[in-house]
């Protein structure tokens, strides 16, 4: 068992990268590399002189060879065509099949397709067209519930600095009830009616759930009422993931036995 914990995280942690990188291959990068290979098809077919100077056109022996086995007869120029672009497809796929710089090209485009759509979004025109965009998005029935739940959630995970530093404080508040403390996060402050009702500062926490803390509950409260821990947010995250077995070494203490309870006896006599 000792083993198995000493492996087991730096495994599931190779897994994870291993299946990320095979959704982007397959689902990115797959995609994109058959669009290179019909631009390169289509390229060759437009200049024949460039799969030439490339060394990529079947040599005479090759094209009859293929006459033969396809039943063609010798000097028809339209069968030819045909047979050297299906020989250049071939040689496109084995390329993409046998090298892999080559399927590299497709996470490449990719990448650099991102970074010029935010350079694009940072000027007016980029701006005035992603607003027209989510406007669109925005009328569409079921896609608009989804994309804006999403949206929020890219929002948060990529928002300033000074607005993410706000999530980093880990608080414990006082929740469900008085007397039990629960451990959240501050997401922000309160909204202006809430706050004018307090009649104070006050800030709104997100109270993750046990054992899967995407999931939980925003309270508002005031700022006074919240006690702040000396945890980052990954400390305080496996601390609810684990259900409080996982904690800091600086805030890991012996667990203190639990009054026995009480018996029937003991309750009758106490009621007498």
């Amino acid at each position: 068992m000792r083993g198995l914990a000493v492996v087991l995280p730096a495994t599931l942690t190779l897994w994870v990268l291993v299946q990320a990188y095979l959704w982007v291959n397959d689902s990115i990068a797959s995609p994109i590399n058959a669009g290179v290979q019909y631009l390169l098809a289509q390229t060759f077919a437009a200049w024949p002189a460039l799969p030439e100077s490339w060394g990529i056109m079947p040599t005479p022996e090759d094209l009859r060879l293929a006459r033969e086995a396809l039943g063609l007869a010798a000097g028809d120029a339209s069968s030819d065509t045909e047979i050297i672009r299906s020989y250049q497809v071939g040689v496109l796929h084995s390329w993409w099949a046998d090298y892999w710089p080559v399927r590299m090209i497709g996470l490449l485009v990719a990448i650099l397709a991102v970074y010029l759509a935010g350079r694009l979004v940072g000027g007016w025109v980029g701006r005035a067209a992603y607003r027209w965009l989510e406007r669109f998005i925005s009328t569409l029935p079921v896609i608009k519930k989804i994309y804006s739940w999403i949206k929020q959630i890219v929002d948060f995970l990529f928002s300033q600095q000074d607005k993410a530093m706000q999530f980093r404080r880990v608080v414990a508040v006082e929740y469900p009830r008085r007397g039990v403390w629960s451990v959240g996060f501050q997401t922000g402050t309160a909204l202006p009616p809430i706050g004018e009702r307090l009649g104070s500062e006050s800030i709104t926490v997100f109270i993750p759930s046990s054992p899967t803390p995407f999931t939980g509950y925003t309270i508002t409260i005031p700022m006074d009422s919240a006690i702040e821990l000396s945890l980052s947010v990954e400390e305080a995250i496996g601390f609810t993931i684990s259900g409080g077995v996982l904690r800091p070494p600086s805030h890991d203490q012996s667990v203190p036995n639990l009054p026995p309870p009480e018996t029937a006896d003991d309750t009758s006599d106490t009621q007498a």
